[in-house]
């Protein structure tokens, strides 16, 4: 199981939010998530938004600290990309 995390440079709501993603499966970022205690709420069509505070806790957890753009990449790759506007 890898997951991806990028550096928690997305404002919004008064914090700086990074992304997590996984490149095999929605599923095994799901479990992920959940053993993280991230909500529900916070899975956005194909990553989870995660804020600043709990950047750590998701590396410590077993994230793979990478850059935006390589999350980008690995998630597009994967064909798990669900840009705004596209359907699920």
């Amino acid at each position: 199981m890898t997951l991806y995390i990028d550096p928690p440079n997305w404002p919004g709501h008064g914090r700086m939010w990074s992304h997590l993603v996984s490149d095999v499966s929605f599923a095994e970022l799901h479990v992920f998530a959940e053993r993280l205690g991230v909500p529900p709420r916070a899975f956005e069509r194909d990553h989870y938004d995660i804020p600043s505070h709990r950047y750590a806790d998701a590396v410590r957890a077993g994230a793979v600290e990478i850059g935006s753009k390589e999350l980008v990449r690995r998630l597009t790759d994967a064909g798990l990309r669900r840009p705004k506007g596209r359907p699920a």
